[in-house]
């Protein structure tokens, strides 16, 4: 903003309009390059120049998250001294970018400077998936301690029903924690593997023998079943506690698939979640150990037997402890038979439930493909303005300082500065400025450590 005439600031007598407040986020998946990175093998700069453009189009739909797949099979997408570098990065498991940088910091950096909270995903129990084909690393676990992966189908897992896997999992989760600015931790539907069938179409267990007997022979009483989803409730409580132990304000939250169980509300039929990825989803919702649910709404409005509304209405009645409800949405869905309106009206059933406050996008690639039109139709009908993150009260209640406002000139005196600070001089999280120029309002959330703008 330029000054005029000698005096460049007036304050304003007039409230600046009120913003929504709706997580508004959308997931971008490094396995098997279907975000990002688009392809192994690109160098470092076409990498960045592919993100910076994914992130700009997710401030131009004007949503503010990116959930962002930085463990897609115990590798990593950033640096790390617990795995090997990710092979969706350079098409080796274990190489460096080159030339170097880290892909996280890199995205925390350049998505905080955009007003956009990051969220870094992780699974925690896939150790390889199907798309990777290149060689696995000396440093995988799947070399280092194979008596704690199984294969399984085309991919290998770690068994959640060892100790050691809980325990290695959420070492590599709170490193990330630990040494990265990231606003929440994310998970999504894999726990236990989807089942795999035979040729007959039975389905073939997960092999898991070993650490059943041990844990039989440990003195455990309950049944396989019920001992799988206790390795999973455990593993949830756990990751919990521990990233709110070292970050309280860092957000936890799970994608899980989107139907608990069969029968459940009523006329809903499908897997069951509970029984096949011993995924209780209900009961870390229940108890807290989520600050956000994300169920995996993938199904149309009309859809008869897994009806988007009825599925909807019944996750936000299954939240004793208040916690963020934001379903995720389909964009890659839309094709023929499935038109981008239809994630326009779901966006608009979710503001009209009570208890729902945001969505995920799946995935990012559609909305910056303008598929069918999607990202003008997001535009013009559901997010004509900025929106605000929901606040989560039962992480802080704190009211934030009263900023204090200055302006001024830069050093040539030819343009404008504002500048701000809180009274302690402490670093708040966010700076949400808004501005009145030309009879327009703008408004901009920066990151806590910008303190000026000109």
């Amino acid at each position: 903003m330029r000054a005029a005439g000698g005096v460049g600031y007036v304050a304003s007598k007039e409230s600046p309009p009120v913003l929504p407040r709706e997580f508004r986020g959308a997931w971008v998946a490094s396995v098997g390059n279907i975000d990002w990175p688009s392809q192994a093998g690109l160098t470092s700069q076409q990498q960045q120049a592919e993100l910076l453009a994914l992130l700009d189009k997710a401030v131009a739909l004007r949503l503010n998250a990116i959930v962002l797949q930085v463990r897609p099979g115990c590798d990593a997408l950033y640096a790390s001294k617990l795995e090997p570098w990710s092979e969706y990065l350079t098409g080796m498991m274990g190489r460096a970018p080159e030339p170097y940088y880290d892909p996280l910091a890199f995205a925390v950096t350049e998505a905080h400077r955009r007003g956009l909270e990051l969220h870094a995903w992780f699974n925690p129990f896939r150790a390889r998936h199907h798309s990777a084909k290149g060689s696995v690393a000396t440093s995988h676990i799947s070399k280092t301690r194979p008596e704690l992966v199984r294969h399984y189908g085309k991919l290998l897992w770690l068994d959640p029903g060892e100790p050691l896997v809980h325990e290695h999992s959420l070492r590599v989760i709170l490193d990330v924690v630990r040494r990265y600015d990231v606003d929440g931790v994310h998970l999504d539907d894999y726990f236990y593997p989807y089942r795999e069938k035979d040729a007959a179409k039975k389905a073939i267990e997960f092999p898991d023998d070993s650490s059943w007997r041990k844990y039989q022979k440990g003195g455990g009483k309950l049944a396989r079943d019920d001992w799988r989803r206790d390795n999973v409730n455990r593993f949830v409580q756990r990751l919990f506690a521990s990233v709110k132990a070292e970050k309280a304000w860092v957000k936890v939250g799970i994608s899980p698939f989107g139907i608990w169980k069969p029968g459940v509300p009523p006329g809903v039929r499908g897997l069951d979640a509970t029984q096949e990825l011993y995924a209780d989803a209900l009961k870390w919702f229940h108890s807290g150990w989520v600050d956000y649910l994300a169920p995996q709404l993938y199904w149309s409005i009309d859809a008869p037997e897994q009806s988007f509304p009825v599925l909807l209405k019944w996750w936000a009645g299954q939240n004793p402890a208040a916690r963020h409800l934001w379903p995720g949405l389909s964009a890659a869905n839309i094709g023929p038979g499935r038109r981008a309106e239809e994630i326009v009206e779901q966006i608009k059933l979710i503001r009209a439930q009570p208890g729902a406050t945001g969505s995920l996008q799946w995935s990012i690639k559609p909305l910056h493909q303008n598929r069918d039109g999607l990202a003008d139709k997001l535009v013009r009908h559901t997010n004509q303005l900025p929106a605000l993150i929901p606040a989560s009260p039962w992480l802080d209640k704190t009211v934030p300082e009263r900023p204090q406002v200055a302006f001024g000139q830069d050093a040539a005196r030819t343009v404008s500065v504002f500048q701000w600070a809180t009274p302690s001089g402490a670093t708040p999280g966010w700076w949400l400025v808004q501005m009145r120029t030309n009879g327009a309002w703008q408004t901009e959330l920066l990151p806590g450590t910008q303190v000026n703008r000109s």
